[in-house]
């Protein structure tokens, strides 16, 4: 890590894992006392905590890096976003995309309560990790025979969940690159099936799963189309931290769920062909640099900018009076405690920094096993 960045990825640690610490530590305390007796106050309450440590990371993307996102939407599914649940499957093309949907769920009222299937080892992750856990996140191991328990288990406790909440859905598995979209195209021609050219095939027995569980209680279902312009760099956490911006454009498609096939089997068909479509779309894309659907703003509320300002003014503060009380820096042992504290908020940035892009570098061969298994 350059020492550039280190001078920044440093303040901007110690910011997000303090803060963060503090409200983990109020989570697992209303964990524990609330949620016993009351989960839709817990949850009311948690989707609160949520938004105070997870507005930084918008403020991240939105006023330190000044991502550019651009949403298309057609009138339907604008006016629906936030009011409603919700279960979002999307491509999977970035280290952010996941960031990407936070932003738009913010921008939609509804980022605390926003859920995500993810791989397990994110929930060990410090603060961020943990958060998601007390937030109802599902986390899976990648193997349908021990996830198809976890999975339904989590799906059906969202019945009673107190407000409209996005669940998303990455059913590609694992995120696109050049080595799983050859793996890709090899099973597919091995199946008959089109060979995909702009994502991966879907694996659809988790999808096939929440619109079973779910098609009771959420009305909807946003299909997520997620591109960077040809002109723009790929988005990644290191690039936001060093502050350089991107373009991502993102399509967003309403289906009722009411409308969705009644078979598991015609279920799955209807992910798979919606996957082809969004291969076309993305063909589209790359030849006109757009989507068809009319772009929405979005906005860039100051909120995040509100939020971050508060917890800096207060650690701050807290830092001062700590060291005035402590004199911490007045002796070589306080000096070599703080050192070795920065060096420790160095080593966990650097670890979520290689964490979200952990994937990127999968082998072919790993992923045709991955493709494979499905």
């Amino acid at each position: 890590m350059a020492v550039p960045l280190v001078l920044v990825v440093l303040p901007l640690g110690l910011l997000f894992l303090l803060s963060g610490l503090i409200i983990n530590a109020i989570q697992a305390v209303l964990f524990l006392s609330i949620r016993p007796f009351s989960k839709s106050l817990y949850r009311r309450i948690n989707r609160f905590l949520a938004e105070l440590l997870w507005l930084q990371l918008v403020w991240l993307v939105d006023w330190w890096a000044g991502v550019k996102i651009q949403l298309h939407a057609d009138d339907e599914t604008y006016k629906a976003m936030g009011n409603e649940h919700a279960l979002v499957i999307s491509n999977h093309r970035s280290d952010i995309d996941w960031l990407i949907g936070w932003i738009l769920a913010q921008r939609s009222g509804c980022l605390g309560s926003t859920l995500a299937v993810m791989k397990k080892s994110s929930k060990f992750l410090p603060v961020i990790g943990w958060s998601m856990w007390f937030a109802e996140y599902l986390f899976l191991e990648r193997s349908w025979a021990k996830d198809e328990k976890t999975l339904k288990w989590g799906l059906q406790r969202l019945k009673d969940f107190p407000r409209p909440f996005w669940l998303a859905l990455f059913v590609e598995g694992t995120r696109f690159t050049p080595a799983k979209l050859l793996a890709a195209q090899e099973y597919a021609v091995s199946q008959g099936l089109p060979a995909p050219r702009n994502v991966l095939i879907p694996r659809t027995k988790g999808f096939v799963s929440a619109v079973t569980i779910m098609r009771d209680f959420v009305p909807a279902i946003y299909d997520t189309t997620v591109i960077i312009p040809k002109d723009s760099p790929q988005p990644t956490m290191l690039r936001i931290l060093k502050g350089q911006s991107s373009v991502v454009h993102v399509r967003m498609k309403r289906h009722a769920m009411s409308e969705m096939p009644k078979s598991e089997d015609d279920v799955s068909k209807w992910c798979k062909d919606i996957f082809v479509a969004k291969d076309a779309l993305l063909d589209k894309h790359l030849a006109t640099c757009t989507f068809d659907e009319e772009i929405r703003p979005i906005g860039r509320p100051v909120k995040s900018l509100l939020v971050t300002l508060f917890w800096s003014c207060l650690l701050l503060y807290g830092a001062v009076k700590l060291f005035l009380w402590t004199q911490l820096l007045s002796t070589w042992k306080g000096v070599g405690f703080t050192g070795l504290g920065l060096a420790l908020v160095t080593a966990v940035m650097h670890v979520f920094i290689m964490f979200s892009q952990s994937e990127r570098s999968s082998s072919a061969k790993a992923a045709r096993n991955r493709v494979k298994k499905d």
